[in-house]
């Protein structure tokens, strides 16, 4: 009888699977019992620092993927890890209108970060899951995948993105209207209780805090539409798939407290990343016009680093006239 820890679960032994929940579980424990034991601001050196312990880690998972499922593997595993990363950059923009509308102050973002990255990692999972399931069963759904992929480039590059106003989104909105909420914080709290004003009842009240959370959930939610599709037309593998997403998505905590810094000098990046979904979503199609089961992962990586070295290059050099007035 084939022992338990090499049962296949969605096409890939337990045994890595457990690793990897066993690294992530670690680096959870670690990031809220050690550095996030008491309410402060994270400052840009600390963040480029977290940021730089956290890619490494995603790099290293990728050489581990290498040693044990091969080359294609783990360069399948590189170009969605980069992809997520980039696209996970314009989640900063939004995390910032979230803190910003809601007067969170930076001493309590991390918190709520943290948890929302917990609630990232089980959303993620749910879709992830969801998709690979639609994928095996209809072949066809990869190119739809494909094909949305291709008009979402083609939509960012020519048309471009609506300013957000998360003043007036609806659904922070409805969560005010439905969500009993106290009127500012109560430190680092999520939930407080409070008498009710109308009957004297104590119930329980929802702070600002909640309600950022709530909104950073959402918001991935949306994002995800674009980053699930994106990932599996580099690969069909959910262990890829899933372990890129997480890895990427572990160090946004980190990377939002130096991107918020320093996003203006990264101007072009999303006409860089508009491309390189266009591309994403035709090498889908380019594998079939070629004969090939699949576009090579390995020329797929060095594509997809063109693209985004391209993109942050041209970003630097145009924006550093400001960079030398700072």
């Amino acid at each position: 009888m084939e022992p338990f820890y090499l049962t296949l679960f969605l096409g890939t032994p337990i045994w890595l699977w457990l690793v990897f929940v066993g690294l992530v579980g670690l680096l959870l424990a670690f990031d809220l019992g050690v550095l996030n034991r008491g309410d402060k601001e994270i400052g840009v050196a600390e963040s480029l620092k977290l940021s730089s312990f956290y890619i490494t880690l995603g790099v290293l998972f990728g050489g581990f993927v290498w040693y044990q499922l091969g080359s294609n593997a783990a360069a399948e595993y590189m170009t969605a890890f980069v992809v997520e990363k980039t696209l996970a950059m314009d989640n900063v923009f939004v995390i910032a209108l979230i803190f910003t509308t809601l007067s969170i102050p930076r001493r309590h973002q991390h918190r709520v970060l943290f948890w929302g990255i917990l609630g990232v990692i089980v959303l993620r999972g749910i879709m992830i899951g969801v998709g690979a399931t639609l994928v095996a069963q209809y072949g066809w759904i990869l190119y739809v995948f494909a094909g949305f992929l291709i008009l979402t480039g083609i939509k960012m590059l020519f048309i471009g993105d609506k300013e957000h106003d998360m003043g007036s989104n609806p659904v922070l909105k409805f969560l005010r209207r439905r969500m009993p909420l106290t009127e500012g914080l109560h430190g680092h709290a999520f939930v407080v209780k409070r008498p009710d004003p109308a009957t004297g009842r104590i119930r329980r009240y929802a702070t600002p805090l909640l309600l950022a959370l709530a909104m950073i959930e959402i918001a991935d939610v949306i994002f995800a539409v674009d980053s699930v599709p994106a990932v599996f037309a580099i690969t069909t593998d959910p262990y890829i798939v899933y372990t890129s997403n997480i890895f990427a998505i572990l160090g946004l905590r980190a990377l939002f407290f130096a991107l918020a810094a320093i996003i203006h000098r990264f101007e072009y990046l999303k006409q860089a990343l508009a491309v390189l979904l266009i591309f994403i979503g035709s090498k889908v199609f380019l594998a079939d016009l070629m004969g090939l089961a699949k576009f090579p992962p390995a020329l797929s990586l060095g594509i997809t680093f063109a693209i985004l070295g391209a993109g942050v290059g041209w970003s630097l050099w145009r924006t550093r006239k400001d960079a030398a007035r700072v």
